[in-house]
């Protein structure tokens, strides 16, 4: 494993960060594994000498918290582990119950503390823009929290690129916490970010942790020009119908196929390879519902490509609108 800064950070991760929303109930999402099939996913994770774990407070509704945290409890070492996880996302219906404000954030980390059995959470990300709260009310809110300790780093996820620099910004002028890394959506077919966010990111230190780097599982080749794919999340994922399908999407696909079966190595090295290859990132995050899936993560550490490979793998991509 290759362990990395994150942004200018002091805080060192793993080069690939085990997410773990596929944790949790089925109540949730049908996809998702309960808690005996969970665990030996994040024991081979850290097998394989992971020691960046995602998660939120809106998976499977605090039930993944639960497990992730057990589960890290049972199998390492708290002071070895960088545990991440995010909020913003409606818990219920009643008011208060999601957002950013102050009475959120505070309640919510509690929560998650408690859920996750720690006394601290290493990496704590607000989940996208709360366009209800000032942001200026959420970066004090963060800031208190690391100041009490129950929080070391804070992160943000996608968003736009003036509102991440507006953020970045009123930190400095209130002398608030910065966030050190940003989760935002890149693959091979989602490069949106690639005009603003990333070389902020990149000007200003901040660690990017992509999520999705293999667009859902589109990226090796599960899936059909028709609609759906060939697994229960393929066949049941209204948010990958808007955000892929697009006929160079397919044309990618084939490109990833083609230099995968050249390389003699799965479909998802070669797609996770061409985002560790690209400026700016520090852990890509990858899900599993297969322990082959964990383990294709951490090989495609070994995959080197060349610049007219990833220009190959880069040429049919067309502009499109949004990347959230």
């Amino acid at each position: 494993m290759q362990y990395v800064r994150l942004g200018k950070s002091g805080l060192k991760v793993s080069r690939i960060c085990m997410g773990t929303m596929t944790f949790g109930s089925k109540e949730w999402h049908q996809w998702v594994m309960e808690e005996e099939e969970s665990r030996p996913y994040i024991e081979r994770a850290l097998d394989l000498g992971i020691n960046f774990f995602d998660t939120a407070d809106i998976y499977s509704v605090g039930r993944c918290e639960e497990i992730v945290g057990k589960a890290l409890n049972d199998f390492a070492k708290r002071e070895e582990v960088v545990l991440a996880t995010k909020v913003r996302f409606d818990m219920n219906d009643k008011p208060n119950q999601g957002g950013l404000s102050r009475k959120h954030i505070m309640e919510g980390v509690e929560n998650s503390l408690r859920r996750l059995g720690t006394d601290y959470i290493d990496l704590y990300q607000i989940h996208r823009w709360d366009y209800q709260t000032p942001i200026e009310e959420t970066l004090e809110a963060l800031h208190d929290l690391v100041k009490a300790g129950k929080v070391l780093y804070i992160g943000a996820s996608s968003m736009m690129g003036y509102q991440f620099a507006k953020s970045l910004y009123l930190a400095d002028l209130h002398g608030w916490t910065r966030f050190v890394s940003m989760q935002n959506h890149y693959n091979l077919i989602v490069r949106e970010e690639e005009r603003e966010v990333i070389p902020l990111c990149i000007e200003e230190g901040v660690g990017i942790i992509p999520w999705s780097p293999l667009a859902r599982g589109f990226l090796v080749g599960n899936r059909s020009k028709s609609g759906g794919g060939e697994t229960d999340r393929s066949n049941s994922d209204p948010l990958a119908d808007k955000r892929y399908y697009q006929d160079q999407d397919f044309v990618i696909v084939d490109r990833v196929l083609e230099l995968a079966e050249k390389k003699g190595v799965p479909a998802a090295q070669i797609a996770l390879a061409w985002v560790l290859h690209q400026p700016g990132i520090s852990s890509p995050i990858i899900g599993a519902t297969k322990i082959s899936h964990i383990e294709d993560g951490v090989a495609s550490l070994d995959v080197k490509l060349s610049k007219e490979e990833c220009t190959y793998l880069e040429e049919p991509y067309l502009p499109r609108e949004g990347s959230f």
